[in-house]
């Protein structure tokens, strides 16, 4: 029978019993009254090894007998981080550390105090001009780093998703816009015209929500606020609106509200006291428009409009294009109701933003706006050396409005370039007259104009697929559907049936000796001549299209 383990822990008569074990940090001995148990623990720090070994050797007399594994472990400690023989007991190195940092928080705070102490202080009014330049080298200092952080803000594309509020003030503040808004006209697949910047889409898009609520709110007879306009606004479009947007649309169209600051309005839950002021709009709207003899906001006269509002927005386009075309070289002159595109050069996401309009303000009877209020609103209650510092900052800003500068941006003359240096300046003047004319017909062309111009550029590339419908049908004539179709099937770009009868019959307007329409019956029939040469029927064509590009 296999012995238990009470049976092999018993001690035999020849195995002496191990000597008692000092306890410490490192060791956990626990004796029973046959066996000794020895339990490792992991190192303390290395201030309580040198704190606890030695006081433990001291209090501890050493074993008679042979050192097991903890002792030697704790040996091995005392070597590596205890205390050695003749440095200073443990409870005095703690004190004296604890003294030391006591001694260290109190001279920090007295650093603070006097660092407060020095940012608060002024400097006095006759401080030398070396502290005078080096406080404006501080001031530089900062700017420039306020600078590089915008623009390192700018260039790591961080923008809020959709949040125009927080887009415009950062072009106001000098940084600059997202690509998205930047090259906004180039990413639009739409045909040329008076195209708009991005935020003036933006701020159009704001007018067509801001009338839909007033104009919800105004046909229940309830007092339209800015408070619930903003909040309808941000829920439809998932932008920013503030008074800002509001002032935008005043200047770009002031008949369209009436403004006011009013007060004793009824506010649920949206923190606004009945005794605060508050902005209000009021659709100005005419006389005829009334039902059951008050005015009424009908979807027609929203839709009026939001098309005044959008010419108003193309108007103030056509004011910086007009001061564009002006700075050129020569200067070019196009009339405003014949213009029906930019210039090729005139970027359009580059016109500056709306200056706001003035909105209505809450009154207040004792505001204090300047320095010089403040000083003979507060004199006799302020200390001397405020009263002077407050006399100093209101003359400085008087000097500062009264010689300030008016800059006036000319325009630089042009400047010819060094690689036509050699060229007679007579020839480069004709040269950009020609230019200048070309340009002009380009704005002033009619759509269907430009249309017409569209298909005449296709017309080369689409004779030699027209003459291979007809040599792989193998007849002299086909209907207009089955050719339509053919055409449509070779072209390399999308184009819907009617168009390309629209091509087709441009080929019998201007080639009429090479492809014939007939009319037969309900049907109609298109012929070619095969035996004509392809590459004279594309010089025509060509030629046609330079002709009606010229004129």
């Amino acid at each position: 029978m296999a012995p238990t383990p009470a049976s092999r822990s018993q001690p035999g008569p020849q195995q002496p019993a191990a000597p008692q074990l000092a306890t410490g940090p490192g060791t956990e001995a626990v004796e029973g009254p046959t066996t000794t148990t020895t339990t490792l623990q992991p190192p303390a720090p290395a201030e309580g090894r040198a704190a606890s070994i030695p006081a433990a050797g001291r209090d501890t007399p050493a074993p008679a007998g042979p050192p097991n594994r903890a002792l030697r472990h704790r040996a091995s400690q005392g070597q590596d981080g205890g205390t050695q023989p003749g440095t200073a007991p443990p409870g005095t190195t703690r004190r004296l550390q604890r003294e030391d940092l006591a001694g260290l928080r109190r001279r920090l705070q007295r650093v603070k105090a006097l660092a407060q102490m020095t940012q608060l202080s002024s400097v006095p009014a006759g401080a030398s001009t070396d502290l005078q330049s080096r406080l404006e080298q501080v001031r530089q200092l900062e700017l420039q780093i306020r600078e590089k952080k915008a623009r390192s803000r700018a260039t790591s594309g961080a923008q809020p998703t959709g949040d125009i509020g927080a887009a415009a003030p950062a072009a106001e503040a000098g940084e600059k816009p997202p690509a998205y808004q930047r090259f906004h006209n180039l990413a639009q697949d739409l045909p040329p015209g008076l195209t708009l910047p991005y935020k003036f889409k933006v701020l159009a898009e704001m007018f067509r929500s801001v009338d839909t609520i007033a104009g919800m709110l105004f046909n229940r007879a309830e007092t339209i606020t800015f408070a619930k306009v903003k909040q309808g606004v941000q829920d439809m479009m998932r932008k920013q609106f503030e008074e800002r947007h509001m002032g935008q649309i005043k200047a770009v169209y002031p008949t369209s509200y009436r403004l006011r600051q009013e007060k004793n309005i009824p506010a649920f839950g949206n923190g606004v006291k009945k005794s605060d002021y508050q902005l209000t709009l009021e659709p100005v709207l005419g006389e005829e428009e009334k039902v059951d003899g008050r005015p009424h906001l009908s979807a027609s006269r929203l839709l009026e409009r939001r098309k005044e509002f959008n010419r108003n927005l193309v108007n103030i386009v056509k004011q910086h294009h007009k001061a564009f075309m002006a700075a050129l070289s020569p200067p070019m002159v196009v009339p405003e109701e014949k213009l029906t595109r930019w210039h090729p050069r005139f970027n359009v996401d580059e016109v500056p933003d709306i200056s706001p309009a003035e909105l209505p303000r809450p009154p207040q009877e004792d505001r204090l706006t300047t320095a010089q209020e403040v000083l003979s609103t507060a004199r006799g209650m302020l200390t001397p050396k405020m009263e002077k510092a407050l006399a100093n900052l209101a003359l400085r800003t008087a000097e500062a409005s009264a010689g300030e500068p008016v800059v006036s941006k000319a325009s630089s003359p042009a400047s010819t370039s060094s690689a036509l240096k050699g060229v007679s300046q007579a020839l480069l003047e004709r040269i950009r007259a020609k230019e200048a004319q070309k340009l002009q017909a380009l704005m002033t062309r009619d759509p269907r104009q430009e249309e017409r111009l569209a298909m005449l550029g296709r017309l080369p590339a689409m004779a030699r697929i027209l003459r291979n419908v007809f040599v792989a049908e193998k007849k002299q004539a086909l209907t207009m559907e089955v050719a339509c179709a053919r055409m449509a099937e070779s072209y390399d770009a999308q184009m819907p049936p009617g168009e390309m009868e629209k091509h087709l019959r441009l080929f019998a307007e201007l080639l009429p000796d090479w492809v014939g329409i007939h009319a037969i019956r309900t049907d109609t029939y298109i012929k070619l001549d095969k035996g004509k040469d392809l590459g004279l029927i594309a010089e025509r064509l060509t030629k046609a299209a330079k002709e009606a590009e010229a004129l």
